[in-house]
């Protein structure tokens, strides 16, 4: 099926689908790189997905890059459809691996951009703020 009919079958109902007062419809469906409900964005219709997201096993944090699989057929298949593999954590590694994942390998040029910046803001997201304690002694 196009990715067009698919988008239109999907747009008014699905279970992604997040909507509150005052605010743009957001979507929570995987492959979704800016979380908004809109054709462009989608990882369900789209048959090139990207997203850029963190996964957390125990007490180790990692940056993901998710795909859709390059080969046709998988796209029937839900489970194998989408593939992740990991990002540096280094912020010149981690983009330039994202700038290649897109640019230079012609796959959503489109949001490179949107990709690196989502890079930037998981990589922030794991700095955890430093407990500063203040003396209660006044100091002479």
């Amino acid at each position: 099926m196009s990715s067009s009919l698919l988008w239109e079958c999907i747009k008014g109902n699905n279970s992604f689908i997040r909507k509150s007062v005052n605010m743009p419809i957001m979507s929570r469906e995987p492959g979704n790189l800016m979380g908004l409900h809109s054709f462009k964005f989608s990882g369900l219709v789209n048959s090139k997905v990207l997203d850029v997201s963190s996964k957390k096993a125990g007490s180790k944090e990692t940056i993901v890059l998710t795909t859709s699989h390059k080969k046709g057929s998988r796209a029937a298949r839900p489970g194998s459809r989408l593939l992740q593999a990991g990002l540096k954590k280094l912020s010149k590694k981690g983009l330039a691996e994202v700038t290649k994942a897109t640019t230079g390998s012609f796959y959503r040029q489109d949001l490179e951009e949107l990709a690196q910046k989502k890079y930037i803001k998981v990589k922030t997201s794991f700095k955890k703020k430093k407990v500063v304690f203040k003396s209660r002694r006044a100091t002479k």
